[in-house]
Order: structure tokens, then C-alpha cells, then sequence
């Protein structure tokens, strides 16, 4: 019976471990919280003076917000991008943070 037990607990554990994840630079099974770019090239020709953020967040198997270089644009008024950057924060598997940030004029 314990063991029944342990592999029901087990497989459920595997059900929920990753439900909540964020594209992060590196992997971290327990904690993350990183920083890291986004790939996709940097323009030069543009100044990074300004700075716009936008974020999604879930918690276990909710999802909500909206991280779309679009919005973190409208965040910062920018409508030349010179860079974008990522930020990550991940706990478990049980709450996860996406943050994009957008630097440009």
C-alpha cells in the first residue's frame, strides 16, 4: 500500500513539477532568477535611453499578464528598439516571473 502511495505521490509530483516555467538563460530546477539577453540583433544606429518593461507571472497551473515586446515599448514610449533584454525569477515550479525589457528611443 505505501508503495502505491509513493508512486501516486510521485506521478503527481511529475504532473505539476514545470507547469510553471519561464525561458530563462540557464536551467535551475529549484530557484532561478536570472538575467539575460533576447535573442535578436542590436541596432547601433539607435540610442538606449529609454527603458520600457512588461511581465507575465503564473502561479502552479495560472498563467496571466502580458510580456510582448509590444507592450514593453508602450511601457517605455519607444519606437526604435536598440536591445531587449529578459528577466527571470523561478521558484519550484510553483511561481514563475517573465519579464521582457526593451531599451531604445
Amino acid at each position: 500500500m505505501k508503495l502505491i502511495l509513493v508512486v501516486l505521490l510521485g506521478l503527481a509530483l511529475c504532473g505539476v513539477a514545470g507547469c510553471v516555467s519561464a525561458y530563462a538563460p540557464v536551467s535551475a530546477g529549484i530557484i532561478a532568477n536570472e538575467k539575460g539577453p533576447y535573442p535578436v540583433a542590436v541596432d547601433n544606429s539607435v540610442g538606449a535611453s529609454k527603458v520600457g518593461r512588461a511581465q507575465a507571472e503564473g502561479i502552479l497551473i495560472v498563467g496571466f499578464g502580458d510580456a510582448s515586446i509590444k507592450t514593453a515599448m508602450a511601457d517605455g514610449q519607444i519606437t526604435k528598439v536598440h536591445h531587449i533584454d529578459t528577466e527571470v525569477v523561478s521558484v519550484l515550479g510553483i511561481y514563475a516571473k517573465f519579464q521582457t525589457v526593451v531599451y531604445g528611443e
